[in-house]
């Protein structure tokens, strides 16, 4: 990834508490990719504060590394494929439509960012994606290939193939629900390569339409190993590592912003109301 030269290998890996090795094997990818997805909340404040936040790496170390806030997608994942090229990985981008809640795979534009791994030694590449809010999120990378169910820290995950008019293998990515004992769509995608400046597109489309609900409503996630809190409007939910849910609604301006910043770490900006 170009312009990297303001991001910061020892501080991010500082950061996300990562000590173990820095070599470019599948072991590293595993556990900055974990460290990552339970240091870093998930979070849309910039886009409800009316702006697209910014890619560059400054901005993004500012932001994230040195600062109390999280990001969405494609601010997670490019601070990722930065700390894999600096580690010695392979790297390379793609795009999702989200079908998670979606009638068909094709009813979304194509939005998500993930990225695609090449670890030395390893006959196979990897999804890595530590940028997508929802608690059917990977927390480990797993291999690009169909017909095999990956497990890691605790949610298990496969690729499928769906029916496709195009030229290129479309592949939906499933998580496993306990609760509801099925495999769950979470976004469906081709390995057609993607890079910087569509992401930039995306970055200002999600973060500036109207229309988008990133722009809406404040949409927060963290995960830890014992639970997954999720804020959707003023709606929070706890989901526990045993299956358990609950929910309750916040009630004003004033728990919404001890919310956020108790339980998912982020300093709200100064003149945002959270709750409209």
């Amino acid at each position: 990834m170009a312009d990297s030269e303001q991001f910061d290998l020892d501080a991010y890996l500082e950061r996300i508490g990562w000590q173990g090795g820095r070599r470019a094997d599948l072991d590293t990818l595993r556990g900055v990719h974990l460290a990552h997805a339970l240091s870093l909340p998930f979070e849309n404040l910039d886009p409800l504060s009316g702006r697209a936040p910014s890619l560059a790496p400054g901005d993004l170390m500012a932001k994230m590394i040195h600062g109390p806030r999280g990001g969405y997608c494609y601010e997670h994942n490019t601070l990722l494929w930065l700390a894999l090229e600096a580690l010695g990985f392979r790297v390379g981008g793609l795009a999702a439509r989200v079908v998670l809640g979606a009638p068909t795979p094709w009813s979304r534009p194509r939005t998500h960012m993930m990225m695609r791994v090449e670890v030395p030694g390893e006959p196979y590449p990897f999804l890595a994606d530590v940028g997508f809010g929802a608690s059917g999120s990977l927390l480990a990378p797993i291999p690009l290939l169909t017909g095999t169910e990956s497990e890691g820290a605790g949610r298990r995950h496969r690729l499928t193939s769906l029916p496709s008019e195009g030229p290129l293998e479309l592949l939906e990515l499933q998580a496993y629900d306990g609760q509801r004992r099925d495999w769950v769509g979470q976004y469906a995608f081709t390995l057609e390569p993607f890079a910087a400046p569509d992401y930039e597109v995306f970055n200002w489309h999600v973060g500036t339409n109207p229309r988008s609900p990133f722009t809406k409503r404040p949409y927060l996630q963290r995960t830890t190993a014992e639970r997954h809190l999720a804020l959707d409007g003023g709606l929070l939910t706890d989901t526990r590592a045993d299956g358990t849910v609950t929910e309750r609604k916040l009630t004003d301006e004033a728990e919404a912003r001890r919310v956020v910043e108790e339980e998912f770490g982020i300093v709200v900006p100064e003149g945002l109301r959270l709750l409209g």
